[in-house]
């Protein structure tokens, strides 16, 4: 009897099926078409950021932008990684997906996803020199400190997206093999483990806990200072001028840090909205980012303009 469990927990599964999103058969098509069209939206409308950074001599030497370019960057090979999955879902096509692609997907989606984190920080952080050290900004905040810096986030992100797949897939998975999510994340992943994930969801817990909460008070400690300093000056335009430089930022956090805390910081959890949330900050969200940061930033849309015909050039 103990010969055939070891047996049993041996046998590891060589691929998983993506059930996807619930939904009702006569929508099939309609779905399909508003994520193909969110995916080439969301592709173009980061792309765009990208070259209007690169092209415009005053944006892509300056901390602010490149991290913005950095952003979009990101976004796009977000969506990427989850996107085309969820469209695959709405086809006859098969939904499954090897166990390495499983693997690749959770490592690449907490790495791109972890990534994002620490950059959100270092824009708050570039935000709260520029507002506080306006003087000693461009020696604080030069080009060579900014690239060092996105690359510490790059390389911290690959840490945990490397933690949190290791810690996942070192477990035995011998059936069944169907995954009631639309990717490869790690709570829906771990209900599958023929073994005890007890200790896999506290480090989960602990270990996006400590990245999301270190984060968000570095944050949070950087506009109390913004604000502190915003309300020093005298002149209402200059609090509102210095206010708008930091709304789409804080937008963005905000919309980022919202549907994490709901997913992963509620362990156990098998709550329906969890899909729904997931679907939020994983498609709506990297579509939202270009968007926000267009309409409410007037460099930006300057820019867009030079780059779409000389108009901003003209007038």
């Amino acid at each position: 009897m103990e010969k055939a469990k070891n047996n049993s927990m041996e046998t590891k599964v060589t691929d998983f099926i993506l059930l996807g999103l619930p939904h009702p058969s006569n929508l099939r098509t309609f779905l399909f078409l508003v994520f193909l069209v969110v995916y080439i939206l969301t592709q173009l409308g980061n792309m765009l950021i990208l070259l209007t950074v690169w092209a415009d001599p005053q944006l892509h030497v300056r901390p602010m932008y490149i991290l913005l370019g950095v952003l979009s960057f990101l976004d796009m090979w977000l969506s990427t990684v989850i996107v085309p999955r969820i469209i695959l879902s709405f086809t006859p096509a098969s939904k499954a997906i090897q166990f390495g692609g499983c693997v690749a997907q959770l490592y690449s989606f907490h790495f791109l996803g972890s990534t994002q984190c620490f950059l959100y920080t270092l824009m708050a952080y570039d935000r709260y020199l520029a507002i506080c050290r306006p003087l000693h900004y461009p020696v604080l905040m030069n080009g060579r400190l900014c690239t060092v810096l996105v690359a510490g986030a790059w390389g911290a992100g690959s840490i945990h997206g490397t933690i949190q797949a290791t810690l996942t897939f070192r477990l035995p998975y011998c059936g069944p093999n169907q995954v009631d999510y639309f990717f490869c994340d790690i709570p829906a992943v771990l209900r599958l483990a023929c073994a005890d994930t007890t200790i896999n969801e506290l480090v989960t817990f602990v270990d996006i806990g400590v990245v999301a909460a270190s984060c968000f008070l570095l944050i949070l400690l950087s506009y109390a200072n913004i604000v502190y300093a915003i309300l020093q000056i005298r002149t209402a335009d200059g609090r509102r001028k210095a206010f708008s430089t930091c709304g789409s930022h804080l937008t963005v956090v905000t919309v980022y840090y919202a549907p994490c805390i709901f997913i992963y910081l509620r362990p156990g959890s098998k709550s329906p909205l969890d899909g729904a949330v997931a679907v939020f900050y994983t498609v709506v969200t990297p579509l939202l980012n270009p968007l926000i940061y267009t309409l409410r930033n007037k460099e930006v849309k300057s820019a867009l303009r030079k780059l779409a015909g000389g108009g901003g050039a003209t007038k």
